[in-house]
């Protein structure tokens, strides 16, 4: 059953609140990045200017090959993470849900676990082996 709702005409005068908000964070921005380019020390020197990453100096080709393992790692790491951030709406409907959300979840949970037993089944976590 569809829910009637009222017609509500928007007028272009009712979006300018969201348009004066989106202006001044837009100056805001603009702002803080010209008074720090001018207030900022400039302090220019071979050390200060040279490039690093974590302290450590950097050799050799910055484009050697990365292991797709790491990739796959994160990309998993990312998925699962997603499908856990699901489960915190549910837990706050819970009792709303009732049994149906129960069983729905009940299904999410073995799917992800059946997601999970295939990964290790393939091997994808494991680092040490060729």
């Amino acid at each position: 059953m569809l829910l009637a709702l009222p017609a509500v005409n928007y007028q272009p005068v009712d979006y300018l609140p969201i348009v004066i908000q989106f202006g001044l964070a837009l100056a805001f921005v603009a702002f803080a990045m010209i008074v720090s380019h001018l207030v900022g020390p400039k302090r220019h020197s071979t050390v200060k200017d040279s490039s690093f990453e974590c302290g450590i100096e950097s050799i050799g080709n910055a484009r050697t090959p990365i292991s797709v393992k790491y990739f796959l790692t994160a990309i998993l790491f990312v998925l699962f993470d997603v499908e856990v951030i699901f489960m915190y709406p549910w837990a706050v409907n819970f009792r709303a849900l009732g049994n149906e959300g129960f069983i729905a979840m009940f299904i999410f949970m073995g799917l992800l676990m059946a997601g999970f037993v295939y990964v290790i089944k393939k091997g994808i976590l494991r680092w040490n082996e060729a």
